[in-house]
Parts: C-alpha cells; sequence; structure tokens
C-alpha cells in the first residue's frame, strides 16, 4: 500500500500570529509553499525575518518559498503602515472605524500574485490568515471579500484550473487562534505582529493590542518582547 502525496497548497505568510497558525493547520492536509509579500511596510525587514524563520520551522523547501516585492503600494499610499508622515494609531479595540492601518486593496493584490503562482506550481488552495473578527476595520478581510475573489478566480484563470481561497480563522477569535495554535505547537515564538518596531513590539498598536488581549483571554504568556504589556481583558 502507497501513501498518495499531500496536495500542494499557497499559504500567503506575513510572519504574524494569523498566518503561523493558518500554516499549521493546512501542514495537516497539504505540502505547503510559502508566499511572503513586502509592499513597503515599516516592520518590513522584521516580518520577512518571521517568514523565513516560519519556512525553516515547517521545513518548507526552497523551491516552495516565494518572496516578492510590490513596494508600489507604498508609493500609492493611504496607510500608516507605508506613510512615515503618517502616525500608526493606538490601540481603540472598540473602534469599528477604518483604522488608519488599512493598506488599500492589500489583500487583492497579494491574492492575485498566489493566484498566478498556484496556477504555475499546480496548488489548488491557498491560504490566507483572515479574521473576519478584524473585517469591521479592513474591509478586505470580510468573508463576502473571500466569497467575490473566489469567483474572480474561477472567471478570470484557465477553464482546467481550481484553485480555491481558504481562510480557517475567519470565524475565529484571536483567543481561539491562540489556542489553536498552542494545540498544533505552531512556532509562535516566531513571529512578529507589530505595525510600529522590529525589535520590542509596541504593545500599544491595533495589531499588538489584539495579539495580546487573544493571549490574555486564552491565559497565555506571548513568548514576544514588548515595550509595554497593557492588559486588554476589562476586570469582571
Amino acid at each position: 500500500m502507497t501513501n498518495d502525496p499531500l496536495p500542494l497548497a499557497i499559504v500567503l505568510v506575513s510572519g504574524g500570529l494569523d498566518s503561523c497558525v493558518t500554516a499549521a493547520i493546512a501542514a495537516q492536509t497539504h505540502t505547503l509553499a510559502f508566499l511572503h509579500v513586502n509592499y513597503g511596510q515599516r516592520t518590513e525587514h522584521r516580518e520577512r525575518k518571521a517568514f523565513l524563520e516560519l519556512a525553516d520551522a515547517f521545513q518548507v523547501s526552497e523551491t516552495h518559498r516565494l518572496d516578492v516585492d510590490i513596494t508600489h503600494l507604498a508609493r500609492i499610499g493611504g496607510s500608516s503602515l507605508t506613510q512615515l508622515d503618517m502616525d500608526v494609531s493606538e490601540a481603540d479595540l472598540e473602534n469599528e472605524d477604518i483604522p488608519t492601518s488599512y493598506v488599500p486593496f492589500r489583500n487583492a493584490n497579494i491574492l492575485a500574485i498566489a493566484v498566478s503562482w498556484a496556477e504555475v506550481i499546480g496548488a489548488e488552495d491557498i491560504f490566507i490568515g483572515a479574521v473576519a473578527e478584524d473585517g469591521s476595520g479592513y474591509p478586505d478581510c470580510r468573508p463576502e471579500f473571500f466569497e467575490a475573489f473566489n469567483q474572480v478566480i474561477h472567471t478570470g484563470t484557465k477553464p482546467d484550473t481550481h484553485i480555491r481561497i481558504r481562510g480557517p480563522l475567519l470565524h475565529m477569535t484571536k483567543k481561539e487562534i491562540v489556542l489553536k495554535g498552542i494545540e498544533l505547537n505552531a512556532p509562535l515564538d516566531k513571529t512578529w505582529s507589530c505595525y510600529q518596531s522590529g525589535d520590542k513590539a509596541c504593545g500599544v498598536c491595533d495589531s499588538c493590542a489584539l495579539r495580546l488581549r487573544g493571549f490574555q483571554q486564552a491565559g497565555v504568556r506571548d513568548p514576544l518582547p514588548y515595550t509595554v504589556r497593557p492588559f486588554y481583558v476589562p476586570e469582571s
């Protein structure tokens, strides 16, 4: 009896918590290919370091690692992640407006690259660590966005191509994501989530706050170093 090889899947790996846990989920059923995108963000150097360390941890082959530069998004601007003359807003976890960290239509740009690569290497699944909990701030993290993009893929690729976007974290909370990562022994200590700093995480940007709150709600200490480590879980 022979074991059939696992199907190939592309995982979008920013280097953060969500993409790490997504990779751990995908690794249960697929051989992994990792895609990392530099779009001119403040912490790209640190995020790329996390991407490389995660690729090593998941034993992704060199031929299945793609590191792409689309810094034209920084030239387009419109986001505090790419414009140094814009301040990264401090966390307001109750805010439902689009934050300054939103990079206009970023996920569509990244997914388009992933679809092109998937057609070439024969991957039928593209895993993305988007979380609908973040969707009120980021319109390209909503389930309906991915449903629409799946239709774009179906319409715009070869007739014999069958590629779909999969978001295993879409309906999970950050607490659930942390616990899933621990359950799967994901290398959470190799991730990076801070929007502002590549040395110590700031602890006060939206990304740090969501991450810290998830760890705090899970009752687990975040392994990353922080300049400040506020407590984001309200006292009962």
